[in-house]
């Protein structure tokens, strides 16, 4: 590689250098504002003949006189960025003794993180902590940084004056031209050092020179245009199995296996060289040639003086591309584990392994052979019907129908009907015998989901129902007997619900013979990646789209979340990222959780207000139903229809009405308005 001659870089003009676009700062520079052609006369004039050291303090105190401040210094930025040292240092009247400073608190932090900085006035009240500038009495400052040939900050030119400095543009103007004076100087100084070092090597004698190239820890290879190896120095030897006495007569093309992947970056590499580019870092898969055992090389290739010999320098990468390809394996394997999560780590359709779930299912299995009645509690979305289907299914009633009914659903007068049917003729609209729940659940399971919900009058009938497993439909005298296994859920406090005489004491405790708690999900959070993982499988499968991968900093997002709606709100939030999920793995967009507080936040003290009875209820209910009914002139469903302003859904609002008693009074109400019934 040639060099240009240090001195050569040294002699040449200055203003040349500040020309020169490939010693200017990586800063983009402003045009010189009006004024800098005397100052820059002035430093020229000062530092043009000057290198080294000498170069740097005439710098400082050409800067310092040109510009009419009392301090100007040149620095050099420490290795870990902390702190600055002073390469020479102009204190008003004579040249300081170079300091070291720390950089945080200072003027020049700014400057040493890369960009210019002017403070006309003040500096010392906007760097309180910078003791040498109350010390010099300093009113402002001026910096540019000092970018190395890489781009990095190397360190700063600053001026600082005890007295106002409004000037700004002109200073960064010129101390930005000499910035790129001191990145040459330094560039010099750098290579003048490599220069010398290689001469005094050279020096040592032509034997010296061989040892260097046979002990250097890169392979270096020369050879002609047929890849016929000349000569290989011992790194070469060691990486390729060669012994000296085989080097000659081996090509390199030998050292290529003959895969196809292999020839293929070879034969890419020697069209580059037939089109005059040489390659540089190109990787190449090799062999050994005394055992066969695979190298990885990054390669570089170019003429050598005379152009008859071609020189190679490879560098061994085959520990990187093994690991690289470790880690393909491994991130293989962890997709393989993974799945295996989803058909291991499960109980029928529950997914987890956690202690809390574990508890759950010990539970499970214990109370499943038996027919006890079950009381499940637990947040809304936590599983509870799952935790019923799989009691169900290990029960010896698996053979028999699960009948499900959400008591929450229920409107409240029509919930004998559907516990224990009806006969035709029992009300209006009973057009022929329908059974209820138990009957079609008799030899089976009946799952009351929200069994909160029922009302107090209904609970009295359905103690009964529990305790003899006899029945009458609604406008019938014939007892039926049935044979049915009640799970109940519930995500309220039936304690209190009883303490506050809305749930009847005895059938809570008829209900209760075997209670099972699931546990919310942000106390299971180690189930939370199996459960992704399952709803991501089930969602890919069921949309028919393929299934993205998802990362281990994603689990770790999922499980950082509270989850205040337990597993639906996680199956929610899967299938909404699925659908939006164009390419890569998949991410997630959470909300920030409704359950954190911060410690330190008081909590808020609850509401002193006394809790509404079931008749107020009842009557706010039935006032809004009569007001929006009343506003959409007795239009239920469609645009502007009274399901639509309360949020309901028509069929919804048609049996509140029912429940309520409102047919008559909207009738009337219509009738005298002159509205059709």
């Amino acid at each position: 590689m040639n060099h240009a001659d240090p001195m050569i870089i040294a002699s040449r003009s200055l203003l040349d250098i500040v020309d020169s676009s490939d010693l200017r700062s990586n800063e983009p520079a402003n045009p010189e504002p009006e004024g800098s052609d005397a100052a820059l006369r002035a430093i020229v004039k000062g530092v043009e003949a000057e290198t080294g050291d000498r170069f740097f303090s005439s710098l400082a105190r050409s800067l310092a006189l040109a510009l009419g401040v009392q301090y100007a210094f040149v620095t050099r930025l420490s290795d870990d960025s902390t702190h600055f040292r002073t390469l020479a240092l102009w204190e008003r009247d004579h040249l300081g003794e170079n300091v070291e400073l720390p950089l945080t608190g200072t003027p020049c932090e700014l400057v040493l993180r890369g960009q210019a900085a002017h403070h006309p006035t003040e500096l010392c009240a906007r760097f309180p902590d910078d003791h040498l500038l109350a010390e010099w009495g300093a009113q402002s400052y001026c910096g540019v940084p000092v970018f190395d040939a890489q781009g990095r900050v190397f360190g700063h030119v600053a001026i600082i004056d005890d007295k106002p400095m409004p000037d700004g543009p002109l200073g960064i103007a010129v101390m930005r031209i000499f910035a790129a004076r001191v990145r040459a100087e330094v560039e010099r100084l750098r290579m003048e050092d490599a220069l010398r070092s290689a001469n005094d090597g050279l020096a040592q004698s032509e034997e010296r020179f061989r040892d260097l190239f046979e002990n250097a820890p890169i392979a270096y290879v020369y050879g002609d245009n047929d890849t016929r190896i000349i000569q290989a120095n011992g790194a070469a030897m060691k990486m390729f199995g060669l012994k000296p006495e085989e080097i000659p007569g081996v090509y390199g093309t030998a050292l290529c296996p003959d895969i196809p992947d292999a020839q293929r970056r070879l034969r890419d590499g020697r069209e580059l060289i037939k089109r005059g580019i040489y390659p540089k870092g190109l990787v190449l898969e090799l062999r050994r040639m005394d055992d066969g055992r695979p190298v990885w090389v990054e390669w570089w290739y170019g003429p050598m003086a005379g152009g008859k010999l071609k020189g190679s320098m490879f560098i061994d990468i085959t520990d990187r591309v093994l690991l690289e390809q470790e880690k393909t394996r491994l991130e293989n394997q962890n997709a393989y584990l993974l799945d295996e999560i989803r058909t291991q780590q499960n109980f029928g359709d529950i997914i987890g392994g956690s202690s809390g779930l574990r508890k759950v299912i010990r539970q499970v299995q214990l109370v499943a052979p038996t027919d006890a009645t079950l009381l499940i509690t637990g947040e809304s979305g936590t599983g509870k019907e799952l935790v019923a289907r799989a009691i169900h299914d290990r029960s010896a009633r698996s053979g028999q129908t699960l009948v499900k009914l959400n008591c929450a659903a229920v409107p409240e007068s029509l919930f004998e009907s559907e516990f224990f049917g009806h006969v035709k003729g029992a009300f209006t609209g009973a057009l022929k015998d329908k059974p209820g729940r138990f009957e079609l659940a008799d030899g089976g399971t009946l799952f009351l989901d929200e069994i909160g919900e029922v009302p107090l009058a209904m609970q009295a009938k359905l103690l009964r129902v529990l305790q003899e497993q006899e029945l009458e439909r609604i406008g019938d005298t014939r007892t039926r007997k049935v044979n049915v296994r009640v799970i109940a859920a519930t995500n309220r406090d039936l304690t209190k619900e009883v303490d506050e005489g809305r749930f009847r004491e005895d059938l809570f405790y008829r209900l209760s013979v075997f209670p099972i708690e699931v546990p919310p999900l942000r106390e299971r959070r180690e189930d939370i990646a199996p459960l992704a993982l399952h709803f991501l499988c089930q969602s890919a499968r069921r949309m028919n789209r393929p299934e993205p991968k998802i990362t281990q900093a994603t689990l770790t997002q999922l499980t950082s979340y509270d989850w205040p709606g337990n597993v639906r709100e996680l199956q929610n939030v899967i299938e909404r990222s699925l659908i939006l999920w164009q390419e890569g793995p998949l991410t997630f967009d959470l909300p920030v959780s409704r359950t954190t507080r911060n410690p330190a936040e008081p909590a808020e003290p609850p509401a002193k207000q006394a809790p509404l009875t079931r008749e107020e209820l009842k009557r706010q209910e039935r006032d809004a139903i009569s007001a929006a009914l009343k506003q959409t002139n007795g239009k239920l469903s469609g645009p502007g229809g009274a399901a639509e302003l309360l949020g309901m859904k028509p069929t919804t609002l048609a049996s509140r009405i029912a429940a309520l008693g409102l047919n008559r009074k909207i009738i009337n109400d219509d009738r005298s308005a002159g509205y059709p019934a």
